[in-house]
């Protein structure tokens, strides 16, 4: 019977080192498929931050709306900021405690 016993041990250890390899085809698949995914997260991520960067530099564009300004446009503003009307109703006249005035802010920020 011991003949018997280790042929039957030798197909246990057959049939477990079946099982096992079984395991790691499965893990072998999941861990492909782990891997594509995260490839397409990283190109994903990347263009992300490559939009992301693309708003920032429009909004900081557009933030910094002095830089767009000409020199005239930016002559009015320094007057207005020093405290002068610079609209055609009340050119040069100081504004009272420097409150805003729509038509003044119309020149020099709007669109002519």
């Amino acid at each position: 019977m011991e003949k018997k016993a280790l042929y039957d041990g030798f197909v246990a250890l057959e049939q477990q080192t079946q099982a096992i390899l079984d395991q790691l085809k499965a893990l072998k698949t999941d861990m492909g498929g782990v891997l594509e995914k995260n490839a397409e997260l990283e190109i994903e991520n990347r263009h992300l931050r490559e939009h992301l960067q693309e708003l920032q530099k429009n909004a900081d564009h557009k933030s910094t709306g002095a830089a767009e300004l000409s020199k005239s446009k930016l002559n009015l503003e320094n007057l207005y900021e020093e405290g002068f009307h610079v609209c055609p109703y009340m050119y040069g006249q100081r504004r009272i405690d420097d409150e805003p005035c729509a038509f003044c802010l119309d020149i020099i920020y709007g669109e002519h």
